[in-house]
């Protein structure tokens, strides 16, 4: 029978596993372990606590931070509580944080450091459901006091003092957990409007745990490495979920600026990432590779290209010639092996893009130097994960078959449909938007696509971002942006084009590529504002815009374009924090760019 609640499944890892590391975080030069004992130690700590302190069973609370094993022992203290875990962006300004809390009715609030509880204070009085706001970094604090707050210390050695003296009410709580309950809210991007929070179930998260290692499986065996955010579902499949259901190591970054080298001391078995990462890994790769000698540059290209071969042949089921499969192997021996060494992804058995489109061409630079690198697509409302490629199955262009025990259907007017036990409950507080969402047992995921004679479903674009031109041709954004982010130099895209007579782009270039093109052909410029105006540098970006234009249909090709004057920003608004662009506020922002494109003759 399988376990179908988050403390029951936590309960039961911890019997099999004990004084086993459950988690390392790097502290001060050196990597930290903490047993599984430790963690459910702890994890019941917090949850005692906060019974004692009144939440009662589905009550929310509240979490902001970066990524530690504190952040995921009190999201388990607090479902084993029997309440819902709610994720806050670290990145959140205060009125996003307020918003989330309001519309959450959470009666706690879990902060990292004193940057996240500062934000707590400019909103204080209007929160007045909150109970306790706890901390659990305290550099900076020492001398701070208020009623209303107290350490993540405090909490652990009240709710020691409340299991020791009787640790009924809580173990009765952990049992009270049904299947059907809500284990915790994920709130959506908001790149359309304010974030709705996604009731995710018990059964809806231990099915998932289950469902996403049942083509590529996963044991206790592997290490992970956790650094995208932790109130995003891709996190949560494998920091949480899937760690407490297959008792694998969960590796803490010690800061975001600190990935590639823990990425190179973990060297995790199981990789994931969103497409921005890969993307910036590949340019890391090309520019090494143009400081390279002449020689290393030749072994390179004709390794690589030997591998494309190779994997263009099994992305498309077709068999691989001994001889290829012979010089492959020696070009991995050579240089792939070395190169994926370097990056930390020597171990890597496989590895999952996720989050956001990613272009097939990344794809299949990973699966050519011997990454197993797959697309999986879904969405939070559907718990993460719809459609997954296996390894060895890699079918170019597609995310890949549903995975076991999901249904996915097109309907008439392209809309991807998925039926599946991982489907959500709805979103909180908001019924009209859940009958939207949800028909019929349908989940409507908004998406638009179409599957292949294998089963495979191919992702063409966002049903809302489909552009019609003037000329009544409909066109996929996405797929054009994609292929001109595979470019070095172009870090995003938005393709511009509804109701008008051409298609025309803002283009966000990759400042660390371009800013060595620059030193490299002595390009002037003092700003990064400087650099986008360059009329060199607007030379090699239409090269590029030109190259995409000779692989797409006619109407398709991009007529002119303009490269956006600033960095797009989190904090500004600008993209999502899984590093999304924000179409509709970028169209608006920036207006006046693309009116200029249009009011001038095509160049």
């Amino acid at each position: 029978m399988a376990i179908e609640t988050a403390p029951l499944m936590f309960k039961t890892t911890v019997e099999k596993y004990g004084e086993r590391t459950a988690m390392r975080k790097k502290e001060y030069g050196l990597w930290r372990d903490i047993s599984w004992n430790a963690y459910y130690e702890q994890a019941g700590c917090v949850g005692a606590a906060l019974i004692s302190m009144g939440l009662e069973k589905g009550d929310c609370v509240s979490i902001i931070g970066d990524n530690c094993p504190e952040w995921v022992i009190i999201d388990m203290g607090v479902q084993c509580a029997g309440g819902t875990a709610v994720g806050v962006y670290a990145t959140n300004a205060w009125p996003q944080v307020a918003y989330v809390l309001g519309n959450s009715d959470s009666k706690f609030f879990f902060v990292e450091n004193e940057e996240q509880l500062d934000k707590w204070l400019q909103f204080r009085d209007k929160a007045p459901r909150l109970k306790k706001v706890i901390v659990w970094d305290l550099e900076g604090l020492r001398h701070f006091e208020d009623e209303m707050v107290m350490t993540f210390d405090d909490i652990l050695e009240m709710g020691r003092g409340v299991l020791d003296k009787d640790s009924q009410p809580f173990e009765s709580r952990m049992a009270r957990v049904v299947p059907e309950d809500v284990s915790m809210l994920i709130y959506t991007s908001g790149t359309t409007g304010p974030p709705k929070g996604a009731m995710l179930t018990h059964r809806n998260l231990m099915w998932m745990g289950q469902a996403i290692t049942t083509e590529n499986p996963m044991d206790d065996e592997d290490e992970v490495l956790s650094f995208l955010p932790l109130c995003h579902v891709f996190e949560q499949l494998f920091s949480v979920m899937g760690h407490i259901t297959h008792g694998y190591t969960v590796n803490f970054i010690e800061n975001l600026e600190t990935v590639t080298d823990n990425m190179i001391e973990v060297s995790p078995t199981v990789g994931y990432a969103v497409p921005r990462i890969w993307e910036k890994y590949l340019s890391a790769v090309y520019i090494r590779m143009s400081d390279a000698t002449r020689l290393k540059r030749l072994v390179f290209g004709l390794a690589l290209k030997t591998g494309k071969k190779r994997a263009s042949l099994m992305m498309d089921f077709k068999p691989v010639p001994g001889t290829l499969e012979f010089f492959y192997n020696l070009a991995h021996f050579v240089v792939f092996r070395k190169l994926k060494e370097r990056m930390g992804f020597d171990r890597m058995r496989i590895a999952y893009s996720g989050a956001a489109p990613i272009s097939p061409d990344v794809l299949h630079f990973f699966q050519s130097i011997g990454v197993n690198l797959v697309e999986g697509y879904g969405q939070t409302e559907g718990t993460g994960v719809t459609c997954v490629s296996r390894v060895g199955k890699v079918k170019f262009g597609t995310v890949g078959p549903p995975i076991t025990g999901t249904e996915i259907k097109i309907a008439d007017d392209g809309e991807i449909l998925v039926k599946s036990p991982s489907v959500f409950k709805g979103y909180y507080q908001n019924p009209e938007a859940t009958a939207e969402t949800i028909q019929d047992g349908w989940l409507y995921s908004g998406d638009v696509g179409e599957i292949d004679v294998d089963g495979y479903l191919k992702i063409t674009d966002r049903k809302k971002d489909i552009i019609v031109t003037a000329g009544g041709k409909n066109i996929t954004p996405q797929y054009i942006e994609n292929k001109l982010k595979f470019s070095p130099y172009i870090n995003d895209a938005v393709v511009i084009g509804d109701q008008r007579k051409f298609i025309t782009a803002l283009i966000m270039i990759d400042e660390d590529n371009v800013v060595k093109f620059a030193q490299d052909n002595k390009v002037q410029f003092s700003t990064y504002k400087d650099l986008t105006k360059s009329p060199e540098i607007n030379k090699l970006i239409r090269k590029e815009v030109t190259d995409v234009n000779e692989t797409l249909a006619r109407v398709e090709q991009i007529k002119k374009f303009t490269i956006l004057p600033k960095k797009l920003y989190e904090e500004d608004g600008e993209v999502t924090p899984t590093m999304k662009v924000k179409r509709n506020y970028v169209n608006e922002a920036f207006g006046d760019l693309i009116e200029a494109m249009y009011k001038w003759p095509k160049g």
